[in-house]
């Protein structure tokens, strides 16, 4: 049986339902109280004591009638993308009265096409995290071992009540086999299994930001470091989805205005493991791809990258001086073997 755990247990992972991957919630059973689609928001939900609705009082979260009839409510989120799924985290922060007692999680593979009325009735769910007990305004967060390569999620509460926030930790497999690998395509892209696997600072905004679809929606979107009072630079490193050959990359200060970076400079490398420690990453065999450029305020910045300095990459550095916030990086390149 998988066990509560801690949710710092799973740093590092994608949160393959976050409506910031591109994860959706197609159907519940009931969202008479609250609506389903505040499953998948950002944060862990807000409480305002005196806000009220025709139909009760107002919840940031997912909030189903009392159940009067046998059976126990449900909702499916599908995945912003396929990956395995290694722990979720069942968040009933603010629900107090009205959380379920009890809650499990199913996992399905779809099929290209196949419609989301039909996912209901399918035969295929397999659980991955079996009826457990959920407390109260709380993170109720429990590891899976299952190794599935799944595309939709189905969390089950019993009877009924309110959840605030659904996650889905795990690692993203795209199925490169419907990749044309003579096109280039981002490979740094979360969605493409691109991961941010170090960084010199991340105090005002997280550096899994960098990589995240479409443009940010505000500076809280972004990467962005503390105000740098000594010697030297802040710096990310992004594993990309696959080993490519890099033909362009766009670095984003959309909405960093007043502290985005003086300049950056862009270095790749390719390595079979990776250091332990975030600062071993300093003295890794870097070849620089992109040197030191001024940067401008909440700007696209495009750098084409020449064919001889075009080594075949496993990761990216990215170097900021001396600090500040970056919206978005992408690195554009071709699939190796």
């Amino acid at each position: 049986m998988d066990l509560p755990v801690q949710s710092s247990s799973f740093s590092g992972l994608v949160d393959l339902a976050s409506q910031r991957v591109g994860g959706k919630v197609l159907l519940a059973s009931d969202e008479f109280f609250a609506p389903k689609e505040n499953l998948i928001k950002p944060g862990r939900g807000i409480f305002i004591p005196d806000k009220f609705t025709d139909r009760g009082k107002w919840m940031d979260g997912w909030e189903t009638r009392r159940k009067r009839t046998a059976g126990h409510d449900w909702c499916i989120v599908k995945l912003g993308a396929p990956g395995a799924i290694r722990g979720v985290d069942i968040d009933t922060n603010h629900f107090l009265g009205n959380n379920p007692s009890r809650a499990s999680v199913e996992a399905l593979a779809a099929t290209r096409g196949e419609q989301a009325s039909s996912l209901a009735r399918s035969a295929r769910w397999q659980l991955i995290v079996p009826e457990s007990p959920v407390g109260p305004g709380c993170q109720n967060v429990f590891s899976v071992s299952d190794a599935g390569r799944w595309t939709h999620l189905r969390l089950n509460i019993f009877p009924d009540g309110g959840v605030a926030r659904f996650r889905a930790y795990g690692i993203i497999l795209p199925d490169w086999d419907r990749i044309n690998r003579g096109n280039p395509i981002d490979l740094a892209a979360v969605t493409n299994g691109g991961v941010v696997v170090a960084s010199s600072d991340m105090f005002f905004g997280s550096r899994e930001n960098l990589i995240l679809p479409g443009r940010a929606a505000n500076m809280g979107e972004g990467w962005e470091t503390k105000r740098r009072r000594g010697p030297g630079h802040d710096w990310a490193v992004v594993r990309l989805g696959r080993p490519g050959r890099i033909q362009k990359i766009e670095v984003d200060t959309h909405h960093f205005k007043g502290n985005y970076p003086d300049a950056c400079s862009l270095d790749a490398c390719r390595v079979a493991h990776e250091p332990v420690d975030e600062a071993a990453w300093q003295n890794m065999a870097w070849t620089e791809v992109v040197g030191k450029t001024k940067l401008r305020a909440s700007a696209r910045h495009v750098f084409p990258i020449a064919r001889r300095a075009e080594p075949p990459a496993t990761h990216i550095r990215l170097n900021i001086y001396p600090d500040g916030g970056v919206s978005r990086l992408r690195v554009f390149g071709t699939l190796i073997d």
